[in-house]
């Protein structure tokens, strides 16, 4: 339930986190790619909803993507706002989701 929770919230985040990048700064890629990854979290933790295992499987991936995006953009841009704030969500949705890995293994 906890890797449900942690995709879903990070699919919303990341949907939100692209339209405020294209409002702001004008980013299409923000918004087409915030947007694209935060509907396959969503689908991820619907599946998972659905008891398809794989779905988790799904989650765990876009979220690892996401994170190593976000570690290497903070690192060229050392701002916390919002490649700081994706890592370090980003790494807590994962520790959610490993957990419910281990634990249903």
């Amino acid at each position: 339930m906890k890797s449900i929770i942690a995709a879903s919230l990070y699919g919303i985040l990341s949907i939100v986190g692209g339209i405020i990048g294209y409002k702001s700064a004008g980013s299409k890629v923000s918004l087409i790619s915030g947007t694209v990854s935060g509907l396959l979290l969503l689908i991820a933790a619907y599946l998972q909803l659905q008891g398809q295992s794989w779905g988790l499987t799904i989650s765990l991936i876009i979220t690892s993507i996401l994170v190593i995006v976000f570690a290497i953009r903070l690192a060229k841009t050392r701002k916390l706002m919002p490649a700081g704030l994706m890592v370090f969500l980003g790494l807590a949705a994962l520790i959610a989701m490993f957990s419910q890995l281990v634990f249903n293994a």
